[in-house]
């Protein structure tokens, strides 16, 4: 067979086996059909499928066709993380930020502080720390990870709860945001190239002067047009934030921050984002799960995967119910809250997946926050779903 037709034997593989198993299993509850993508991944992964049937994984997830999957996955997290920048509402966020500020600085600092805690643990055992990671790095960057909401996840749960235009769906919206751009920031600041200082200083200060020149642009562009420029936009951002050492990820992030939401139809925004979600997202999760390692041992990883998820399930309720006491709200609504922000998938594969391509973190440690990322992100509905009745209720 050709280079052509293997890719389209893992294509075929990557968009027939996840939708099967949610469908058949009927898994939505507990592991919605982007979370049994994320599983699939690490299966089809090196670690399980490549151990399990060597030859097999050697014949479809061979060099070139890796390469031409990951192309795709990188186009696909640019688009994804460009429309997540897009998505925070800053606006609202300022207008409540008395509220907000306690709550999503309180929803941060709690987890992160526990994630570091569960860091220094593993830390004094070998096989966490990447080939050009120090270990502040990877300390910050393993509880930056267990502090992490996925805004675009969050937005997929909050509507399938019925809860998405609420007034509770909106603060944890913007609960949500807030921390979103502390997590760029403190990204940004792990992974400083100081080799590229000078292309870094030159990105921060054109960056500013870029964007005033692409709202104006945007406003004066037609509808129809701006999801072209848009695109344009987030290309030039992505390679420039690259170029600069930044990652081109940090780049699209930021591209889309910069732009307004008013500036796109609403139901033009959901409906795209569901398509890039159903359309290529599911090649970086598979592209994502062939980066998973167990070297160090399964159950050296699983244990590390635990500790983290006890880690960021418990700073993330700690940190909401301190909120929840400062700000005097109803009983049961910080239970609910700390549950929904408990929502990592994505960002937080994203996130990983940076401080891995920047070797700061080793293979064994992804594969870690990984797991975490997909527990913590299945707890999420179960959890929330009879807190939500019975705060209804009360």
């Amino acid at each position: 067979m050709n280079t052509t037709e293997i890719f389209l034997i893992a294509m075929l593989i990557i968009f027939s086996v996840p939708y099967l198993v949610w469908r058949l299993f009927r898994t939505d509850h507990y592991a919605p059909l982007v979370v049994v993508q994320i599983i699939g991944g690490i299966l089809l992964g090196p670690g399980v499928l490549g151990a399990v049937f060597p030859d097999y994984y050697a014949f479809v997830f061979r060099p070139e066709v890796i390469q031409s999957l990951n192309g795709v996955a990188w186009w696909a997290v640019m688009i994804f993380v460009w429309l997540a920048g897009i998505e925070l509402d800053l606006k609202a966020a300022w207008a409540n930020r008395a509220e907000t500020g306690v709550t999503a600085g309180l929803a941060l600092v709690t987890p992160l502080l526990f994630g570091c805690a569960a860091a220094a643990v593993l830390l004094q055992f070998p096989g966490w720390v990447g080939e050009r990671g120090q270990s502040w790095q990877v300390l910050a960057g393993m509880g930056m990870a267990c502090a992490v909401t996925a805004l675009p996840i969050l937005v997929l749960f909050l509507d399938k709860l019925g809860v998405l235009r609420s007034d509770l769906g909106q603060r944890v919206l913007r609960y949500a945001s807030l921390d979103d751009i502390a997590i760029w920031g403190v990204l940004a600041l792990i992974i400083l190239d100081w080799d590229r200082l000078g292309r870094q200083a030159a990105f921060l200060v054109g960056f500013p002067i870029a964007s005033i020149a692409i709202r104006a642009l945007m406003r004066r562009v037609p509808q129809t047009d701006r999801w072209y420029v848009g695109l344009i936009w987030l290309a030039a951002m992505g390679f420039v934030g690259d170029w600069a050492g930044l990652h081109y990820m940090v780049g699209a992030f930021l591209a889309g921050v910069v732009l307004d939401k008013d500036l796109f139809e609403e139901r033009q925004m959901d409906s795209f984002r569901h398509i890039v979600l159903m359309t290529i997202m599911p090649v970086f999760f598979l592209s994502t799960g062939l980066r998973t390692q167990w070297d160090v041992g399964g159950v050296a990883v699983f244990g590390a995967a635990a500790l983290l998820l006890v880690a960021a399930v418990a700073g993330k309720l700690a940190g909401v119910h301190l909120a929840g006491r400062i700000l005097k709200w109803p009983k049961g609504e910080a239970a609910v809250i700390g549950w929904l922000l408990q929502t990592k998938a994505l960002i937080m594969i994203i996130f990983a997946n940076i401080l891995l391509d920047k070797a700061i973190i080793t293979n064994e440690t992804f594969t870690a926050l990984l797991l975490m990322a997909v527990g913590s992100t299945m707890l999420t509905v179960p959890m929330v779903k009879p807190r939500l009745a019975r705060l209804a209720a009360s």
